[in-house]
Protein backbone atom coordinates (compact mmCIF):
# COMPACT_ATOMS: atom_id res chain seq x y z
CA UNK A 1 0.00 0.00 0.00
CA UNK A 2 2.76 2.51 0.70
CA UNK A 3 4.55 1.63 -2.16
CA UNK A 4 1.56 2.21 -4.37
CA UNK A 5 1.00 5.46 -2.87
CA UNK A 6 4.71 7.09 -3.15
CA UNK A 7 4.12 5.65 -6.60
CA UNK A 8 1.35 7.87 -6.99
CA UNK A 9 3.03 10.59 -5.73
CA UNK A 10 6.17 10.13 -7.83
CA UNK A 11 3.89 9.83 -10.76
CA UNK A 12 2.04 12.74 -9.84
CA UNK A 13 5.16 15.06 -9.82
CA UNK A 14 6.90 13.87 -12.57
CA UNK A 15 3.32 14.65 -14.87
CA UNK A 16 3.14 18.41 -13.23
CA UNK A 17 6.93 18.93 -14.32
CA UNK A 18 5.88 18.70 -17.86
CA UNK A 19 5.40 21.99 -19.02
CA UNK A 20 2.10 22.30 -20.91
CA UNK A 21 1.85 22.41 -24.41
CA UNK A 22 0.97 26.36 -25.93
CA UNK A 23 -1.72 26.93 -28.24
CA UNK A 24 -0.54 27.37 -31.83
CA UNK A 25 -0.21 31.28 -32.54
CA UNK A 26 -3.29 32.25 -34.70
CA UNK A 27 -1.79 33.95 -37.46
CA UNK A 28 -4.03 36.58 -39.82
CA UNK A 29 -5.02 36.59 -43.07
CA UNK A 30 -2.68 38.09 -45.95
CA UNK A 31 -1.28 37.88 -49.42
CA UNK A 32 -1.14 34.63 -50.15
CA UNK A 33 -3.93 32.86 -48.26
CA UNK A 34 -6.67 31.48 -49.90
CA UNK A 35 -10.32 29.51 -49.19
CA UNK A 36 -13.84 29.80 -47.28
CA UNK A 37 -12.93 32.93 -45.07
CA UNK A 38 -10.93 34.54 -47.68
CA UNK A 39 -14.09 34.59 -50.09
CA UNK A 40 -15.80 35.55 -46.47
CA UNK A 41 -13.97 38.28 -45.93
CA UNK A 42 -14.09 39.58 -49.76
CA UNK A 43 -17.92 39.17 -49.32
CA UNK A 44 -18.25 41.60 -46.51
CA UNK A 45 -15.43 44.15 -47.37
CA UNK A 46 -17.81 44.40 -50.69
CA UNK A 47 -20.98 45.12 -48.84
CA UNK A 48 -18.82 47.48 -46.38
CA UNK A 49 -18.38 49.46 -49.82
CA UNK A 50 -14.89 48.69 -50.71
CA UNK A 51 -13.33 47.16 -53.83
CA UNK A 52 -11.86 43.69 -53.18
CA UNK A 53 -11.35 42.67 -57.27
CA UNK A 54 -12.77 39.15 -57.99
CA UNK A 55 -14.79 37.10 -55.27
CA UNK A 56 -12.30 34.36 -55.90
CA UNK A 57 -11.30 33.29 -52.30
CA UNK A 58 -7.93 34.68 -53.06
CA UNK A 59 -5.91 36.76 -50.74
CA UNK A 60 -4.43 38.91 -54.02
CA UNK A 61 -2.96 42.88 -53.41
CA UNK A 62 -6.10 43.90 -54.33
CA UNK A 63 -7.96 42.38 -51.59
CA UNK A 64 -5.17 43.89 -49.53
CA UNK A 65 -5.22 47.14 -50.86
CA UNK A 66 -9.18 47.15 -49.28
CA UNK A 67 -8.17 46.01 -46.17
CA UNK A 68 -5.42 48.75 -46.05
CA UNK A 69 -8.16 51.64 -46.85
CA UNK A 70 -10.83 49.98 -44.29
CA UNK A 71 -8.07 49.67 -42.30
CA UNK A 72 -7.01 53.27 -42.26
CA UNK A 73 -10.63 55.24 -42.41
CA UNK A 74 -11.37 53.10 -38.88
CA UNK A 75 -8.02 54.40 -37.24
CA UNK A 76 -6.48 51.01 -36.95
CA UNK A 77 -3.02 50.00 -37.77
CA UNK A 78 -2.40 49.59 -41.42
CA UNK A 79 -0.83 46.65 -42.68
CA UNK A 80 -3.36 44.57 -45.21
CA UNK A 81 -3.53 41.66 -42.91
CA UNK A 82 -6.78 40.62 -40.95
CA UNK A 83 -5.84 39.65 -37.54
CA UNK A 84 -7.90 37.08 -35.64
CA UNK A 85 -9.80 39.59 -33.81
CA UNK A 86 -10.46 41.87 -36.59
CA UNK A 87 -11.55 39.01 -38.42
CA UNK A 88 -13.90 37.68 -35.73
CA UNK A 89 -15.19 41.36 -35.78
CA UNK A 90 -16.19 41.32 -39.23
CA UNK A 91 -17.36 37.96 -39.80
CA UNK A 92 -18.60 37.15 -36.61
CA UNK A 93 -16.90 33.41 -36.02
CA UNK A 94 -12.89 32.64 -35.27
CA UNK A 95 -10.47 31.87 -38.18
CA UNK A 96 -9.10 28.32 -37.88
CA UNK A 97 -5.69 28.54 -35.87
CA UNK A 98 -3.83 26.46 -38.49
CA UNK A 99 -3.94 27.09 -42.42
CA UNK A 100 -1.76 24.13 -44.05
CA UNK A 101 2.16 24.25 -45.01
CA UNK A 102 1.01 24.66 -48.36
CA UNK A 103 -0.20 27.94 -47.60
CA UNK A 104 2.73 29.18 -44.93
CA UNK A 105 5.28 28.19 -48.43
CA UNK A 106 2.96 30.23 -50.73
CA UNK A 107 3.02 33.15 -48.54
CA UNK A 108 6.92 33.18 -48.31
CA UNK A 109 6.58 32.85 -52.09
CA UNK A 110 4.50 35.39 -53.17
CA UNK A 111 6.84 37.63 -49.51
CA UNK A 112 9.76 37.09 -51.70
CA UNK A 113 8.79 38.07 -54.81
CA UNK A 114 7.92 41.27 -54.03
CA UNK A 115 10.90 42.02 -52.37
CA UNK A 116 12.46 42.31 -55.65
CA UNK A 117 9.88 44.99 -57.22
CA UNK A 118 12.13 46.79 -59.01
CA UNK A 119 14.89 45.31 -59.67
CA UNK A 120 16.39 45.87 -63.62
CA UNK A 121 15.66 43.36 -66.52
CA UNK A 122 19.53 41.85 -67.20
CA UNK A 123 18.93 39.51 -70.15
CA UNK A 124 20.60 36.04 -68.25
CA UNK A 125 20.36 37.47 -65.03
CA UNK A 126 19.59 34.83 -62.08
CA UNK A 127 20.37 37.04 -59.04
CA UNK A 128 18.85 39.73 -57.66
CA UNK A 129 21.58 41.93 -59.39
CA UNK A 130 19.21 41.32 -62.45
CA UNK A 131 16.50 39.29 -63.99
CA UNK A 132 15.26 38.14 -67.00
CA UNK A 133 11.83 36.51 -66.88
CA UNK A 134 12.47 32.52 -66.02
CA UNK A 135 15.90 33.88 -63.79
CA UNK A 136 13.17 35.45 -61.92
CA UNK A 137 11.21 32.54 -61.23
CA UNK A 138 13.47 30.06 -61.08
CA UNK A 139 14.90 32.50 -58.29
CA UNK A 140 12.12 33.21 -55.90
CA UNK A 141 10.89 29.23 -55.99
CA UNK A 142 14.57 27.99 -54.98
CA UNK A 143 13.70 30.47 -52.17
CA UNK A 144 10.95 28.12 -50.70
CA UNK A 145 12.59 25.01 -51.51
CA UNK A 146 11.95 24.27 -55.25
CA UNK A 147 14.15 23.58 -57.87
CA UNK A 148 12.61 24.70 -61.46
CA UNK A 149 14.24 24.18 -65.23
CA UNK A 150 16.27 27.60 -65.88
CA UNK A 151 14.29 28.39 -69.46
CA UNK A 152 10.32 29.78 -69.37
CA UNK A 153 9.51 26.56 -71.95
CA UNK A 154 11.19 24.73 -69.48
CA UNK A 155 8.93 25.46 -66.79
CA UNK A 156 6.10 25.43 -69.15
CA UNK A 157 6.77 21.64 -69.18
CA UNK A 158 6.86 21.11 -65.49
CA UNK A 159 4.12 20.77 -62.62
CA UNK A 160 -0.06 20.29 -63.53
CA UNK A 161 -1.77 22.87 -66.29
CA UNK A 162 -4.14 25.05 -64.11
CA UNK A 163 -7.39 26.44 -66.31
CA UNK A 164 -7.62 30.18 -65.86
CA UNK A 165 -10.58 29.90 -63.93
CA UNK A 166 -9.01 28.11 -61.06
CA UNK A 167 -5.68 29.72 -60.68
CA UNK A 168 -4.34 30.49 -57.39
CA UNK A 169 -1.23 32.46 -55.98
CA UNK A 170 2.38 30.72 -56.70
CA UNK A 171 0.83 29.40 -59.83
CA UNK A 172 3.50 30.05 -62.92
CA UNK A 173 1.33 31.73 -65.33
CA UNK A 174 2.45 31.87 -69.69
CA UNK A 175 2.96 33.65 -72.25
CA UNK A 176 3.93 34.14 -75.88
CA UNK A 177 5.98 37.48 -76.70
CA UNK A 178 8.86 37.21 -78.94
CA UNK A 179 8.80 33.69 -80.40
CA UNK A 180 6.15 31.08 -80.98
CA UNK A 181 5.43 28.70 -77.55
CA UNK A 182 6.09 30.31 -73.75
CA UNK A 183 8.92 33.02 -74.23
CA UNK A 184 7.10 34.49 -70.76
CA UNK A 185 6.89 33.55 -67.55
CA UNK A 186 5.75 35.30 -63.93
CA UNK A 187 3.72 34.63 -60.83
CA UNK A 188 0.52 34.53 -60.11
CA UNK A 189 -0.21 36.76 -57.04
CA UNK A 190 -4.41 36.78 -56.99
CA UNK A 191 -6.68 39.24 -58.02
CA UNK A 192 -5.86 38.97 -61.81
CA UNK A 193 -2.55 40.03 -61.47
CA UNK A 194 1.43 38.70 -61.58
CA UNK A 195 4.68 39.50 -60.73
CA UNK A 196 7.52 39.17 -63.25
CA UNK A 197 10.98 40.20 -64.63
CA UNK A 198 10.05 42.89 -67.97
CA UNK A 199 12.39 43.92 -70.36
CA UNK A 200 10.78 46.89 -70.31
CA UNK A 201 10.28 47.77 -66.54
CA UNK A 202 12.13 45.07 -64.75
CA UNK A 203 10.24 43.28 -61.98
CA UNK A 204 6.47 44.56 -61.88
CA UNK A 205 3.33 43.55 -61.13
CA UNK A 206 0.73 43.44 -63.99
CA UNK A 207 -3.07 42.82 -64.87
CA UNK A 208 -3.19 38.77 -66.35
CA UNK A 209 -6.08 39.75 -68.78
CA UNK A 210 -4.64 43.89 -69.33
CA UNK A 211 -4.15 44.75 -73.22
CA UNK A 212 -0.78 43.46 -73.70
CA UNK A 213 -0.64 40.46 -71.79
CA UNK A 214 -4.18 38.89 -72.05
CA UNK A 215 -3.25 38.76 -76.00
CA UNK A 216 -0.75 36.68 -75.26
CA UNK A 217 -1.24 34.31 -72.25
CA UNK A 218 -1.37 30.96 -73.06
CA UNK A 219 -1.62 28.87 -69.67
CA UNK A 220 -0.34 28.10 -66.55
CA UNK A 221 1.19 25.13 -64.11
CA UNK A 222 1.05 24.65 -60.77
CA UNK A 223 4.07 23.08 -59.63
CA UNK A 224 3.60 23.14 -55.57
Amino acid sequence: MRFQRFLFVLLFSVFCLIPVAQAAPEEPLQVGDQGDEVLALQEKLSQMGYVVGSMDGVYGEVTAEAVRTMQKEKNLSVDGKVSPELFRTLIGRDLPISRGASTATVRRLISSSFQYVGVPYWFGGTTPRGFDCSGFTRYVFSQVGINLPRMADGQFAVGKPVATERLRPGDLVFFETYEPGPSHVGIYIGNSQFISATSSRGVVVADLFGYYWGERYIGARRVM
